[in-house]
């Protein structure tokens, strides 16, 4: 089963089956809206066709007749998706009940009021991976659950640090060093993630500034904190590779594909990617089948911090039946389906108990390692105006890496730019 991203959004998201969807984008005929907040439902989401979940979906109609869920595929871009839903939720026309969000988008929804607090005792949260309940909430309250989660890892090539009598890297030291002087000697790129300027690089650039100590925004997006030491030294790492040469000057057009596709080509030594990169890096064709490994990221001084990934089930607030909205949710959440998240759609689930499953990590050996980059992972920053900070970080951080500001000026402007959309609350 294929791993789908949303462009742009270094994130997993699925595309399903469009059923009973009128083209004129009408809502499917169905129970009118009752007392008790119960009957159909539409479910948005984006990405491309996996197949799995609509089969989930068929065991919730046949037990829920009367609350049957329709499933509609928004467009494959990300930016695209997240317009169409905004659409939506500001016109109140009430198309979409339930949102398949990315979790950088939860508190900007909760910000402006479209999607609505849902009540943390309803669902078993001390049963999920403990960050992915900070990505569901904003100012102190619960507006989304969890439903699948994502960490960055390192993949690297195994059979060459096993020639070289070598470790996997721990530290910023190490994987520079092992780029500079392994990499070149087998004739491959030393390290890229995902440079292009867009959702991916402002993932990277914030994992180099988490992993150094440093911090983006604080107080829901109210506090600036970029400019610190630990800012300056995360962007000086990302900055140096390319300077020095062991981050390929190609890798700053790279997205999670491009990436994906160098390392399983055999042409990169170290890459930064989410864990779907496991599939085709396993698969026929790819040139470093059984010759590669994953590990958590790293830091300076040992294991780095991953930003977290994934997607998280929100009401909308002008949903018809929203009791039925976060009964599907509990459904969507519960463990037997959470399985057939990672079993059948090969995504990351949110429940804890399923990384311990020794017949599951027999089927994906990189689980033990992704549970600890989950654990170590922070959110990307938290504002109500989200796609701007992300769209500063995005075009500073890359001048940084293509040397046209230095780390230090890049950090001085990105602070002035981050004060400056901080001011629009």
């Amino acid at each position: 089963m294929r791993w789908i991203r949303a462009a742009g959004r270094g994130l997993l998201v699925l595309m399903v089956i469009l059923t009973g969807y009128a083209a004129s984008g009408a809502a499917p005929q169905g129970r009118a809206p009752d007392a008790g907040g119960r009957g159909p439902m539409t479910l948005a989401t984006a990405g491309d066709l996996t197949g799995y979940l609509g089969r989930v979906l068929e065991g919730w109609n046949r037990s829920h007749p009367d609350e049957r869920v329709t499933l509609v595929e928004l467009p494959d871009s990300a930016d695209e998706t997240r317009s169409q839903m905004i659409t939506d939720l500001r016109s109140g026309a009430g198309r979409f009940d339930v949102l398949n969000i990315d979790v950088a988008w939860t508190s900007e929804f909760a910000a402006a009021g479209w999607i609505a607090p849902v009540d943390r005792g309803r669902f078993p949260l001390e049963s999920f991976l403990p960050p992915v309940v900070d990505t569901a909430t904003y100012d102190g309250r619960l507006y989304a659950v969890p439903y699948v989660t994502n960490a960055g890892m390192l993949f690297y090539r195994k059979d060459v640090l096993d020639r070289a009598g070598e470790r996997p890297p721990r530290t910023w030291a190490e994987l520079e060093r092992q780029a500079r002087t392994l990499a070149p000697a087998s004739g491959l790129d030393g390290y890229a993630g995902q440079f292009l300027p867009y959702e991916g690089l402002t993932v990277n650039a914030a994992e180099a500034v988490y992993s150094a100590g440093g911090t983006i925004l604080g107080d829901e997006g109210e506090r600036v904190t970029v400019d610190s030491a630990g800012a300056r030294e995360g962007i000086a790492f990302l900055a140096r590779g390319v300077r020095d040469g062991w981050i390929p000057r190609e890798a700053l057009t790279y997205t999670e594909e491009e990436s994906r596709r160098a390392f399983q080509e055999g042409r990169l030594l170290f890459l930064r990617n989410w864990p779907y990169a496991w599939a085709g890096a396993s698969g026929s064709g790819s040139r470093v089948a059984g010759r590669f490994g994953a590990v958590p990221l790293p830091g300076p001084d040992g294991p780095g911090t991953s930003v977290l990934g994934g997607s998280n089930l929100a009401v909308s607030s002008h949903a018809r039946h929203p009791e039925s909205a976060r009964d599907l949710i509990a459904y969507l959440t519960s463990e037997r389906v959470q399985r057939r998240v990672l079993t059948e759609g090969a995504l990351p689930p949110v429940r804890a108990a399923l990384y311990g499953d020794a017949s599951l990590v027999r089927r994906f050996p990189y689980l033990p390692a992704l549970r600890a980059s989950v654990l170590a992972a922070a959110p990307r920053p938290k504002s109500p105006h989200y796609e701007q900070v992300s769209l500063a970080v995005q075009a500073v951080v890359h001048d940084a890496m293509a040397q046209r500001q230095t780390p230090e000026a890049a950090v001085r402007r990105l602070a002035d730019e981050l004060a400056a959309i901080a001011r629009r609350r």
